[in-house]
């Protein structure tokens, strides 16, 4: 277990890259410890949750999850996919069962799977700009996924995290739709933060343009805890 409150101080900066002080290139391998995978890992996050139903109705709650590297196991290809188990809690001592999802890596492509709906959500190694679509391996619309921000930060003059975030999505028309998603990984570490803001605004005649949010969710998970091999 390892304390990490240095990483919630260094994402009080709006970006990656809007703090003041410098940012030094990532030296890069295969980039592939962005997510470690080794049976065992578990990563616990701080959940802050909105649901919105509709106009002046909305339901928030706050919670934990842990994902955990329960299994793996060979698939049709060959290929090895890991079983991630995730729990939830309010307490961080009571845990229960919610869902399992899938993990592997394709051809250098992190591919999440839950509900039998595979994402790409990482492209190994992570480069600035680098760019692919995250609907790739399932019968969807394409849609581009872009890593916009890499670097090195250097905390308390010793220890240094590189990071990496991966936009999903920065939409707001600000009449029908707003949709903000975002990922963030740390080198030796993996998923640190996530952010999905998916609405849809009021538009009706007398509403139209004035961003009353009609339904939709917000979901912001941050790594408070975490034990990777």
């Amino acid at each position: 277990m390892r304390s990490y409150l240095h990483l919630l101080l260094f994402f009080s900066c709006v970006t990656l890259i809007s703090c003041n002080q410098e940012i030094e290139p990532i030296q890069l391998d295969n980039g592939k410890d962005f997510q470690p995978l080794v049976l065992g890992n578990f990563w616990i996050y701080e959940v802050d949750e909105t649901i919105y139903f509709g106009e002046n109705d909305a339901e928030s709650s706050k919670f934990f999850y842990r994902d955990r590297l329960r299994s793996s196991y060979l698939n049709a290809e060959r290929e090895i996919v890991f079983v991630v188990e995730r729990s939830k809690s309010t307490n961080r001592t009571s845990w229960n069962k919610v869902l399992e999802y899938s993990l592997q890596v394709k051809n250098n492509a992190m591919v999440r799977t839950i509900n039998n709906q595979p994402v790409v959500a990482m492209n190994f190694p992570p480069e600035l700009g680098k760019k692919w679509n995250g609907n790739a391996f399932r019968a969807f619309a394409a849609d581009e996924f872009e890593i916009d921000s890499v670097g090195i930060r250097t905390l308390e003059g010793k220890t240094q995290i590189q990071l990496a975030r991966v936009n999903q999505e920065k939409l707001d028309d600000k009449v029908t739709q707003r949709d903000n998603r975002y990922e963030i990984y740390q080198k030796g570490i993996g998923l640190v933060e996530k952010y999905d803001e998916v609405l849809t605004y009021c538009s009706r005649n007398n509403c139209l343009g004035l961003q009353l949010i009609n339904g939709g969710y917000r979901v912001k998970m941050k790594l408070v805890d975490y034990e990777v091999r």
